[in-house]
């Protein structure tokens, strides 16, 4: 039996306009949802961004070489650094010295030190550039850590006294010096350096039987004799100068400076020829060493006004002697 359909009653038509509207927006909603939405440019340019980008890699990074104990991985000498791969420092500072270009090679010889500090033939390498690019503060600890690793050699120790001499730490180059004979009590410089460093304090007690063992082991030793003459002559004791420094003049001829101090030896036992001699071959030497030029003018003019020269009890002569910048 077929049911018959009741019409909608038309004064129910305006209350359900509202709800038939709801209902077709929100099956037209649901309709879009289903299909696949279309990309906006800001969406295709982060997706461009993302596949052209290279691939990130985890590569291994070089782990910092074990050093020995007490000394950190970078210090007052080495430059702490990272590579992927080994790369030899030292062979890349003689290329850059030969270059030279000492800063740069300097540079790498720390990067060599950071990777093996022990190695000597770094540690020489940096102490040499040290002092040709004026830094031997790094040269001092250079030669400092070669003494540690090789305990029974007095020569770092020499030459870390000598660099100590230079920036005026007198006392420190006087410790190094004789824990340098410690190593070696024959060693004639060790006595050399312990001797300039008391000198240049002006510590002659100290200075003069220092440097009078080192002309007794090394007799020949040219800078020794005119320290040791130098000596002599701030004692006023003028003869044994002039025998010393006669003896340094010889050996060192020269040396403008070692013939001003003999000058000045002769000058005050009043030995004028000779001492014009010695001031003359100072001054041929080096044209413009003030010391000896003032030295010899004023013996010449007393030559000329026929003046006896002073005799050694007569006080000392103005003659002005000159520090030793030798080894």
């Amino acid at each position: 039996m077929k049911t018959k359909a009741r019409a909608l009653h038309p004064h129910l038509l305006p209350a359900l306009l509202p709800i038939l509207a709801v209902l077709g927006i929100a099956g037209y909603e649901g309709l879009l949802a289903l299909r696949p939405s279309r990309p906006t440019s800001s969406d295709m340019a982060a997706a461009k961004a993302v596949t052209s980008a290279p691939p990130s890699l985890s590569l291994p990074v070089e782990s910092t070489p074990a050093t020995e104990e007490g000394l950190p991985p970078s210090d007052e000498l080495s430059l702490a650094h990272e590579h992927l791969s080994r790369i030899n420092h030292l062979a890349r500072a003689r290329t850059l010295g030969e270059l030279g270009d000492f800063a740069g090679a300097l540079t790498e010889c720390r990067r060599a030190l950071h990777d093996t500090p022990e190695d000597e033939e770094t540690l020489r390498a940096l102490a040499r550039l040290a002092q040709l690019t004026e830094q031997p503060e790094l040269a001092v600890h250079a030669f400092e850590r070669l003494g540690r690793l090789r305990p029974d050699d007095a020569s770092p120790l020499v030459q870390q006294a000598r660099l100590l001499i230079t920036l005026g730490r007198y006392a420190d180059a006087a410790r190094a010096g004789e824990a340098a004979l410690l190593r070696d009590s024959e060693e004639p410089e060790a006595y050399h350096v312990i001797g300039r460093a008391h000198l240049a304090a002006g510590n002659l007690p100290e200075a003069l039987p220092r440097l009078e063992q080192a002309v007794h082991l090394a007799p020949e030793h040219g800078h020794a004799l005119n320290n040791l003459g130098l000596a002599y002559l701030r004692s006023s004791q003028d003869a044994k100068a002039a025998e010393v420094l006669a003896r340094a003049a010889a050996r060192l001829p020269h040396v403008a400076y070692v013939h001003n101090n003999l000058g000045v030896a002769y000058e005050r036992l009043g030995r004028a020829e000779e001492a014009q001699a010695a001031y003359a071959a100072a001054t041929r030497l080096s044209p413009r060493y003030v010391k000896a030029r003032l030295n010899g003018d004023r013996v010449n003019k007393v030559a000329r006004l026929d003046v006896p020269p002073p005799g050694p009890r007569d006080g000392l002569a103005p003659g002005q002697p000159s520090e030793d910048t030798g080894p």
